[in-house]
């Protein structure tokens, strides 16, 4: 069982709508576009999403300058259209109760979208150069995506 003491949650404001921001994460050219660290891409034909409770995704980001594959995926385990998504995050074929959860929820401001990103069942601490700070990296391009 993965240990969900161990996790972080980072808190973006976007200026879009929450609809918007949902968008991103589920629809599959969406998240292509945006779905990657810096120095990576996410080809489209990579990407399979099916938001539903049950449902599966993947993705592959490749390295762009050293064409190094990286093939993440996981199951849904919540979702409520505009406002709450969680799921598992790691390989695709993982046990999902080994696997750690991200939850993304999506609240309304007077900005746009405050999207509260939690991820449990690893650690991760600014300037780790893994988890917290390829997840920060990732959010700054869903930040360009959504804009």
């Amino acid at each position: 069982m993965i240990d969900v003491s161990k996790g972080f949650t980072l808190v973006r404001t976007f200026e879009a709508t929450p609809e918007e921001v949902w968008k991103a994460w589920t629809d599959p050219d969406a998240a292509a576009q945006w779905w990657h660290p810096r120095g990576t891409s996410t080809p489209r034909e990579t990407v399979e999403i099916d938001p539903q409770v049950g449902g599966h995704y993947t993705y592959t980001m490749v390295n762009d300058a050293a064409g190094h594959k990286v093939v993440s995926g996981g199951v849904y385990r919540e979702v409520v259209p505009f406002e709450r998504l969680a799921f598992t995050w790691g390989h695709p074929n993982g046990d999902p109760n080994d696997t750690p959860v991200i939850t993304i929820t999506l609240e309304p401001v007077d900005e746009g979208t405050r999207m509260t990103f939690d991820l449990r069942g690893v650690e991760g601490a600014k300037g780790d150069g893994s988890y917290f700070d390829g997840w920060q990296e990732v959010l700054d391009s869903l930040e360009d995506y959504v804009k």
